[in-house]
């Protein structure tokens, strides 16, 4: 299933849920702040190793960095991760 690491203060989150839930595309959401240090850490290394960028995706190993909400741009992404 797509995780999706998010902060719910984050809009560019809160509008990706939004277009996975609309486009019927389940999902675990992840709240980023609450996460396991572990997992944390993987959201890091896959954003550059500095800090944790949201909302940061997770597909059967493929990882989608965080970025600024864009739903064409998430759509190819999700198509190429073979989320859709």
């Amino acid at each position: 299933m797509l995780k999706v690491y998010a902060a719910t203060w984050c809009p560019h989150c809160v509008k990706t849920v939004e277009f996975l839930k609309k486009n019927q595309i389940e999902f675990e959401y992840v709240d980023i702040e609450k996460a396991p240090a572990d997992e944390v850490k993987k959201v890091i290394e896959v954003n550059g190793g500095h800090d944790w960028v949201v909302p940061t995706l997770e597909y059967q190993g493929r990882w989608r960095k965080g970025k600024f909400f864009n739903a064409e741009g998430l759509k190819k992404d999700l198509a190429e991760m073979g989320v859709i």
